[in-house]
Parts: C-alpha cells; structure tokens; sequence
C-alpha cells in the first residue's frame, strides 16, 4: 500500500517494515510499532500532522516524518 502517512483515517493496516537508521528507528520500535502489528488510523490533523493512531491497545500520535518511514499493507 505505501506508508503510514498515506493511510485515510478509519483504516487498518498491517506495518511491513519500518525506515531509517539508529535512534530514530529505536524510538519507533519502542513505541511498539514493529512488523506485523496493527494500526488503525483513528484521525488526521486537518494540515496532516501529527497522526492519530491505536496500536497494541493504546492511542499514539506521531508526527507525519515519522509516519512516512513506517511501510504498511
């Protein structure tokens, strides 16, 4: 499908792979968004940013450079 950026809010999508080098990528993946979890896309900010989602039971909001680095199906 592309990245979590491009995902319309009320989706679920699956995370294939996630982007970037070092603590960046740490950061995300101590979020708990790994490879095959879940994510629901629950709202988009009316300019993009940040992103609300639900992932392993809990709401996150990540900016949309972050978003753009997280590969889903």
């Amino acid at each position: 499908m592309g990245t979590l950026k491009q995902v319309k809010c009320g989706e679920t999508v699956t995370v294939l792979k996630i982007n970037g080098n070092g603590a960046v990528r740490r950061r995300i993946m101590d979020m708990g968004i790994t490879k095959g979890a879940e994510v629901f896309v629950r709202k988009v900010a009316p300019f993009g940013d940040p992103v609300e989602i639900t992932i392993r039971g809990y709401e996150l909001s990540l900016r949309k450079a972050d978003a753009e680095m997280i590969e889903v199906n």
